[in-house]
């Protein structure tokens, strides 16, 4: 049953019974028997004689495995690991409305990240690495909304003030698939931040590294990315494929 969603899933048009039985190895007999019980099943749709295709069945059942799958979940163990070899804290933070809101967070014993970067800590998009990966992922109308919005107070010296500022960060943003908070939300702390996507490519959170700034290290950046990734990839986002 399995091997004959598999390649019922390779083709994006009803395939004929006989090309089925080809490609998994199976008897037309066998195949055409396996294939009428998960037509009652709603597992595959018959659309013609000896015609097949995925059935409206899977689609309810991977809508219900997807909204079970909770990002918070998924991202746990990625973020220990990450954690445990870096020995930094590690946050999930996701977007509400004009601010990021941390989620989860693995926490270092020696680091001095207390203030903002807890759980249910919240920062504004601008001044968060992760909030700049939301604002990247924007149109250029609607940062200009948000910068008019908000008009992008600042938290430190550091932070970004003016949208024009804000638009060059974007760029180095969408340029690299990483972003930087560099002391722009709280003085002595800085972040990096990668993308987390779900099964559609939408945004849907972003992992964070913070760090002191005497033990910040640029180098980490493609370890937090390669966890990102991971992480969406546990959700069902592939590059290049989803929507």
């Amino acid at each position: 049953m399995m091997t004959l969603l598999d390649v019922l899933a390779l083709h994006a048009d009803p395939v004929p019974l006989k090309q089925l039985a080809q490609e998994t190895g199976l008897h037309p007999s066998t195949a055409h028997r396996i294939l009428g019980a998960m037509s009652s099943c709603g597992f595959v749709e018959r659309v013609d004689a000896g015609v097949y295709r995925l059935g409206i069945r899977l689609l309810q059942l991977g809508n219900l495995v997807k909204t079970r799958i909770s990002v918070r979940e998924s991202a746990v163990e990625w973020m220990e690991q990450l954690h445990q070899t870096t020995g930094e804290s590690v946050n999930l933070g996701m977007r509400d409305g004009d601010v990021i809101v941390y989620v989860e967070r693995t926490s270092s014993g020696r680091s001095a990240v207390r203030v903002v970067h807890i759980v249910g800590g919240r920062g504004p998009l601008h001044t968060t690495a992760t909030g700049k990966l939301f604002l990247a992922d924007m149109s250029p109308s609607e940062v200009k909304d948000y910068a008019l919005r908000t008009s992008l107070p600042a938290a430190t010296p550091a932070s970004i003030t003016s949208l024009a500022s804000l638009e060059a960060e974007l760029a180095k943003v969408r340029q690299s698939g990483l972003a930087y908070d560099i002391e722009e939300l709280e003085i002595g702390v800085r972040c990096i931040a990668a993308a987390i996507r779900d099964d559609t490519g939408k945004l849907i959170a972003g992992l964070s590294l913070s760090t002191p700034t005497e033990r910040f290290n640029p180098d980490l950046a493609e370890l937090v990315r390669k966890t990102a990734d991971a992480i969406s990839h546990t959700l069902g986002y592939q590059e290049g494929l989803s929507a």
